[in-house]
């Protein structure tokens, strides 16, 4: 009786053991189960987020420069990999005549519009807007029109400024982006103010003016963090240069950004023109 009494008590034991670890393991199992059910989720969730508006417009220019087939000499040469600077470009004069060159050779290129028109209406009437709205008058009734200025630059002295029209918003912006990618410039920057003796390229090398109808411009060096002392939609263009610092003085109908717009340009261009 005593010996039958220890084999049950053995088995007894082996089976509360064998219950134990047969526990563990399926709690092991259970948990690493949870474990990889959580990660396939968040990878499931990472593979079909919406991509965000920003991300989609990048994608769809990335695929319209892959499926880019240039048509003049110089966007053959681009495409080759035989040009791979845009001052290089500018150095020799060369006309472009394609964007796609410019967004090759300048990456990171930043686009901006400036406000340009004014919203009509009772309640929103006269807030500034990108879109320029004009229209004529036809026997078949008015004939509506968008324009849009847009500025490009990648801030590093890279600036370009285009206008376009259309009979829709966004392709009245389209082409102005293409126009401003086209008349891309070089603007030299410099450190030229009399407090101010650094060596980097914050501000202008020295004083110049540009006129456009009855707005002109007068932009001066100023030290660091003075800022830009220029109305907010020419600080758009002047940032998009890389200009961090300068004084500004204007005459005219400033209120009027098409034509102030165009004297900003017209002085920025006197900067690479003059010859020190």
């Amino acid at each position: 009786m005593t010996e039958r009494k220890v084999e049950e008590n053995v088995e007894k034991q082996l089976e509360e053991m064998t219950k134990i670890v047969d526990a563990k393991e399926k709690a092991e199992e259970e948990k690493v189960s949870k474990e990889f059910d959580a990660k396939a989720r968040v990878e499931e969730r990472s593979e079909f987020r919406r991509e965000t508006r920003e991300e989609r417009f990048a994608r769809e220019d990335k695929d319209k420069l892959d499926r880019w087939v240039p048509r003049t000499e110089l966007g053959r040469k681009v495409r080759a990999g035989k040009i791979k600077d845009i001052d290089e470009v500018l150095r020799e004069g060369k006309k472009i005549m394609e964007p796609e060159i410019v967004d090759l050779l300048v990456p990171g290129l930043m686009v901006d519009t400036l406000f340009i028109g004014q919203a009509k209406g009772k309640f929103g009437g006269g807030k500034r807007r990108a879109f320029r709205q004009t229209q004529k008058k036809t026997q078949e009734g008015n004939v509506l029109t968008f324009g849009v200025m847009a500025v490009v630059g990648d801030g590093h002295g890279h600036i370009g400024l285009g206008y376009g029209r259309a009979a829709e918003t966004l392709p009245a912006k389209e082409k102005a982006v293409r126009k401003a990618k086209l008349g891309i410039v070089k603007i030299p920057r410099g450190c030229a103010s009399y407090n101010c003796s650094c060596d980097e390229e914050h501000s202008i090398p020295l004083a110049v003016e540009g006129k456009c109808s009855s707005v002109v411009i007068r932009l001066m060096p100023a030290p660091q963090g003075t800022g830009l002392v220029v109305g907010n939609e020419m600080k758009k263009i002047l940032k998009l240069a890389g200009i961090k610092d300068v004084y500004s003085q204007t005459e005219g109908k400033i209120r009027t950004t098409f034509n102030a717009a165009k004297a900003l340009m017209v002085a920025l261009n006197k900067i690479g023109e003059m010859r020190i």
